[in-house]
């Protein structure tokens, strides 16, 4: 009988913010990708796209014009998922039983266009340029937050096509609404297990045995840290964990926005030159709660959900096994953790 060894055996690891667990399979992928390079053609975006709905000065689907912008612009969506409108329901005529209940929800759903450029993603922006967005975040999630009826903002980007992104235009969404949502009601509740019992954040103390070990960190500076997550799901999932206490995007210094800037860039730099293509995914902010509430549980952080695996086509997917019983991955996160340490901080196609 052989030693367990987590770098060659099957285990599964634990995930503290869900309370779920992650099946890990390194025999099934025993080297990390090597670098072999895959032709993908992209074709140049125009700065500005006369057909683009979210380009400056662009006429949208419901009609409405965009202002001809410079940096970063929000409006409405036009097709929300959510409703502003409040309604009369009164619970106890239907939806009573165990089976069917049911409950209005209301909300708000705005575009933040990043820039007026049409062919910049974030990895291609300037970090002066992506401290606005933050602070167009920052000003979201204060004014949606301040509604007695919103308790939970979300803020995110669904980059590339293949996250079902209609528009290549740098944009990124925020839906606000009256409940939190599944996973983020089960994080708090997970987060506030862990203060209650030993009054600290889960999310520091965590980071402080990561930067111990520092096997799966991939980038930091002085006040934020990227990493890939012990308990990772996505090949190349990441966290962006500030260093310090924060409950919400809020409470950041001035020093600590530029920071969070230029590791948002430097992380998206790595992920576009994994494969040297723009790299797709979904990321968003986890952050407290605005139900008027206090949360010292919380501490600020952002993920990443990539579905690449070995090259700009080939991508993973949650089917059979993952779908009807547990995550499951191949290649382990400190594989996938050395991979994007060691790439460049500089964009590929500056190298041109």
């Amino acid at each position: 009988m052989s030693t367990f060894n987590y770098k060659e055996h099957p285990h599964r690891r634990y995930n503290p913010l869900l309370d779920e667990w992650v099946l890990v399979s390194p025999q099934r992928s025993k080297r990390p990708w090597q670098g072999q390079q895959e032709s993908f053609d992209e074709e140049p975006l125009p700065t500005h796209d006369p057909d683009c709905y979210l380009c400056a000065g662009n006429q949208r689907v419901n009609g409405d014009i965009n202002a001809k912008y410079k940096g970063v612009y929000v409006f409405d969506n036009d097709f929300g998922s959510l409703m502003k409108e409040d309604t009369e329901w009164n619970p106890e005529e239907t939806f009573t039983d165990d089976f069917f209940k049911l409950k209005p929800e209301r909300g708000i759903n705005r575009v933040v266009c990043f820039s007026e450029d049409h062919s910049l993603t974030i990895p291609e922006m300037s970090v002066d340029n992506l401290t606005k967005v933050i602070e167009v975040w920052q000003n979201e999630y204060r004014t949606l937050g301040a509604l007695d009826y919103i308790n939970h903002v979300q803020i995110f980007e669904n980059k590339g096509s293949t996250m079902g992104c209609s528009n290549p235009h740098p944009h990124g969404q925020i839906w606000s609404q009256s409940s939190i949502p599944t996973l983020v009601a089960k994080t708090q509740e997970n987060l506030q297990k862990y203060f209650q019992k030993n009054q600290t954040s889960l999310l520091a103390d965590y980071l402080k045995k990561e930067l111990e070990s520092r096997e799966r960190i991939v980038f930091e500076n002085e006040h934020f840290v990227s990493l890939v997550p012990f308990w990772a799901v996505w090949p190349y999932e990441t966290m962006i964990i500030s260093k310090r206490h924060l409950c919400n995007i809020l409470e950041m210094t001035g020093e600590e926005k530029t920071a969070f800037a230029e590791i948002l860039k430097i992380n998206t730099v790595k992920y576009d030159n994994l494969f040297q293509v723009s790299f797709p995914y979904s990321a968003g902010i986890h952050q407290a709660p605005t139900d008027g509430e206090e949360h010292p549980e919380w501490h600020f952080h952002m993920m990443f959900y990539p579905p690449l695996l070995r090259s700009a086509t080939v991508k993973k997917f949650m089917v059979g096994y993952e779908l009807l019983a547990e995550a499951q991955r191949d290649i382990t996160p400190e594989q996938s953790a050395q991979i994007l340490r060691d790439l460049p901080l500089v964009h590929y196609k500056s190298k041109n």
